[in-house]
């Protein structure tokens, strides 16, 4: 019997995202300067004010003021009234040093031996219903989200828009797990008070759906745009007018929205935030790995999904264990997944040092992950620049999102005789 599968994703500017991209922020700066640096850095924002905590163990020093207010800035909060703004809000930093009882459990003589920065389980999932390997809910809630930013940058088509917003994407799946239709679409999006309630959200109501989706649509595959149809169910801004919004309307905290960073509630989440942790916490850098596992796995051709695991000791650095699960799409019907689990474990060096190494993490490479979801995102390279509190620039090359590239594909198919 056919069912329902829904997913959600917010803006860069809801209060959570927010307080995640400064955390991020602050961690390609530390990298940018000292790419050995440790760091642990969480935000809150509310109404005129930010503050800092944290754990850092670095070389370097940052005005961490300054790279606040510019990411602020840069989202779009640039304005009195939105009581929440880059230039007039209270930025309080307490941030401290690491304790040295935690890095004598990461740093190591050996590079290759650094132990897991915490303990836990993280887990990386692939399927193949998207051209990304993401769920198809999760991925239509976050492309909404970004074309209504690009709408609100561009000041044209539409004009009274703020930066905080959320969408949602309920899919009609087959029995065998095929998406036949878009059923719902949520969107409830900030804006200017602009007119009489009524007349107001009416023309929201029309602008999203005859100027925002068709513009979404647009930009999609033609086997993903034919489950766009008229019966559709829309629900645009459901509880009223949104003028009141981001970090005045919602405290927002560093690592909140850990499922729209993730899956969108596919597969599975060992409760880790990303955001605001530099590479030697394997909540980050072992989810990444699972999901550069996971991609190649299904991209490869063995199976139509996939859920990795992997799990650690703190200071220890090899896993205690990796878990597979392909929901019974494995392409070779004598392979167990346990067998699939000891190939994977041979073929991917699991120990936090290897995923370093193997995916880069050491670069200043997170604040583009830090809205719009931290997988299913393009592999590029960029040139960026830090500044010192001096004002001395550096200029370096990045390369972003490696835990998409699909280059262990081969390795993969030798490996199973595919």
């Amino acid at each position: 019997m056919p069912y329902l599968f829904t997913s959600e994703s917010v803006s860069e500017g809801h209060p959570d995202k927010v307080a995640d991209q400064i955390s991020d922020a602050l961690i390609d700066h530390f990298l940018a300067f000292d790419p050995e640096s440790k760091v642990a850095c969480e935000t809150l924002v509310t109404t005129g004010q930010v503050i800092l905590a944290g754990e850092v163990k670095s070389k370097t020093y940052l005005d961490v003021q300054k790279i606040a207010r510019d990411t602020i800035n840069k989202i779009g909060y640039t304005k009195s009234a939105y009581m929440f703004d880059g230039n007039s809000c209270g930025v309080l930093s307490a941030i401290h040093e690491q304790s040295e009882e935690i890095n004598q459990g990461v740093d190591r003589a050996s590079k290759e031996e650094q132990g897991a920065g915490d303990q836990g389980m993280m887990f990386g999932y692939a399927t193949n219903e998207t051209e990304n390997f993401m769920p198809l809910a999760l991925d239509l809630s976050h492309r909404i989200l970004k074309e209504l930013a690009e709408l609100r940058r561009e000041n044209a088509d539409i004009t009274y828009l703020r930066p905080d917003s959320k969408s949602q994407v309920t899919i009609e799946y087959s029995d065998d797990n095929v998406p036949q239709r878009i059923d719902a679409i949520v969107v409830s999006t900030q804006h200017d008070e602009f007119d009489a309630d009524d007349a107001m959200l009416a023309k929201i109501y029309s602008d999203i759906k005859e100027i925002l989706i068709p513009r979404v649509i647009a930009k999609l595959p033609a086997h993903i745009q034919a489950l766009f149809n008229d019966d559709i169910t829309y629900h645009i801004n459901p509880t009223g007018k949104f003028v009141i919004g981001g970090p005045h309307g919602d405290t927002g905290l560093t690592g909140r929205k850990i499922i729209v960073d993730t899956y969108g509630g596919k597969g599975a989440h060992g409760g880790g935030a990303f955001s605001g942790k530099d590479p030697s916490k394997v909540d980050r850098s072992a989810a990444y790995a699972t999901r550069h596992i996971a991609k190649n796995l299904v991209a490869a051709g063995l199976c139509d999904q996939v859920l990795v695991q992997v799990s650690y000791a703190i200071g220890v650095a090899k896993p205690m264990g990796i878990f597979i699960d392909t929901y019974g799409t494995c392409k070779l019907p004598d392979l167990t997944d346990g067998a699939i689990a000891k190939k994977v474990e041979k073929l991917f060096d699991m120990r936090p040092a290897a995923i370093e190494e193997r995916l880069k993490l050491r670069q200043p490479m997170y604040s583009e992950t830090a809205a719009y979801g931290h997988m299913g995102r393009q592999p590029q390279s960029v040139t960026k620049t830090f500044h010192q509190p001096n004002g001395e620039p550096k200029t370096v090359e990045v390369e972003l999102f490696t835990w998409e590239l699909l280059n262990y594909v081969d390795q993969v198919k030798e490996a199973f005789g595919i």
